[in-house]
């Protein structure tokens, strides 16, 4: 394994330091924590909704990288792909409260669920007003206890939310918000190869030369099953014939596109993919309103490719063009 990283221990901490020094002043580390706070005089000026999101570390520029003006007030960074701690999490909400109340984004994930519920009753024992959406936009889970993973859907959801919230919705708009995008919003990834976690020091699974993975998670979970590798174009016309699945009436909406590099795959081919995803849409009739291609939601080093679909509603293309100030968006 060749990581550019010191100590293994301090990967976490050393990012964070890293994210906050390189801001040009725009964010800041909450003390004796890993959370990412904004910064910005606008922020100090603002009284709006706070937008707290988080979970494992890994996924960068998820969470931190979206942490600025139109998008999050603060994010909680975990270690390698496990939730940060309710102590974390409750300080992130304290000091983001500027009165109007505090909704919590958090991926569909058993460690992020418990924590961020607990945080939650930690801030509403100091009389916080605080209430709390679950992305589960993973549509390569079908029968879980869990129930549906949350993945790069999630970054939309901040996207829109961080609008909304700006805009002066309150904390109860902003959650009903939040529950109808994520109601729309639908991912599939797959993998050509997997990460290495640096504490691990070897990939999560083996693939042949000529396989991929196909409903990877951003965990590194394997899918439900490994297969041939085939073309881009063909790899897309099978990843939309199961996203369009999960809608009704699918070719009389209008959508929002994300197609998302799971840290090792250029942008070339993330570009290439997304050529395929358009063409087949365009000979559908489909209307496409809003395309994002790039790495927003990785998976440390995995070689992989992940597309969501969003069916938006009125007013939701508005959020998603609105103007923000973040590192990673």
């Amino acid at each position: 394994m060749k990581k550019f990283i010191n100590q293994i221990e301090q990967i976490v901490p050393e990012m964070v330091q890293g994210l906050v020094q390189t801001s040009n002043g725009q964010l800041r580390c909450l003390e004796q924590t890993t959370a990412v706070i904004r910064n910005d005089p606008q922020f100090q000026n603002q009284t709006q909704v706070g937008l707290v999101s988080g979970g494992g570390s890994g996924h960068e520029p998820l969470h931190a990288g979206f942490v600025g003006d139109g998008m999050l007030s603060a994010a909680v960074c975990g270690e390698i792909f496990t939730s940060p701690t309710p102590d974390q999490i409750y300080a992130a909400i304290n000091a983001v409260d500027q009165g109007q109340g505090v909704l919590l984004i958090v991926k569909n994930y058993s460690g992020d669920v418990m924590n961020f519920d607990m945080a939650r009753e930690m801030a509403e024992a100091d009389n916080h007003q605080v209430a709390t959406v679950v992305v589960d936009d993973d549509i390569a889970i079908q029968d879980s206890e869990q129930g549906r993973r949350g993945v790069a859907g999630t970054v939309l959801v901040e996207k829109i939310l961080g609008a909304a919230a700006r805009a002066g919705y309150t904390l109860e708009q902003l959650q009903d918000l939040g529950q109808q995008v994520i109601k729309q919003t639908k991912t599939l990834a797959v993998a050509l190869h997997a990460a290495t976690v640096p504490g691990v020091g070897h990939p999560g699974f083996e693939l042949a030369d000529d396989e991929l993975e196909f409903g990877v998670g951003i965990h590194n979970e394997r899918g439900r099953n490994t297969e041939k590798l085939v073309t881009a174009h063909e790899l897309a016309a099978k990843m939309l014939e199961q996203l369009q699945g999960e809608f009704t009436d699918f070719t009389q909406q209008h959508y929002a596109i994300l197609v998302n590099g799971m840290g090792a795959t250029p942008l070339m081919e993330q570009y290439i993919f997304a050529n395929d995803v358009a063409d087949i849409l365009q000979q559908q009739g489909v209307a496409v309103d809003f395309w994002k291609v790039g790495n927003l939601v990785t998976s440390i080093d995995m070689t992989g490719i992940s597309l969501t679909l969003l069916q938006l509603q009125a007013g939701w293309r508005d959020w998603l063009t609105a103007d923000v100030t973040t590192l990673g968006w």
